[in-house]
């Protein structure tokens, strides 16, 4: 699978959660949004090793 983040991307291995893989990246599961087919996803889905997963961070303010 294809995790994209930014100018960045990663080929990982699929059949793991979303939450692993942005882990396995270097990355923190709650700085970013994982979105899949240009839907939003939840870290808890199974990424098949076909997919494209692109990760938006979290932008939080007052």
């Amino acid at each position: 699978m294809k995790i994209i983040y930014r100018d960045k991307v990663w080929e990982l291995k699929g059949n793991i959660t979303v939450r692993d893989a942005i882990k396995k990246v270097g990355l923190q599961p709650e700085a970013v949004l994982a979105m899949r087919d240009g839907k939003l996803i939840t870290d808890d889905v199974i990424a098949k090793p076909d997919d494209t997963i692109r990760l938006i961070a979290v932008v939080s303010g007052g």
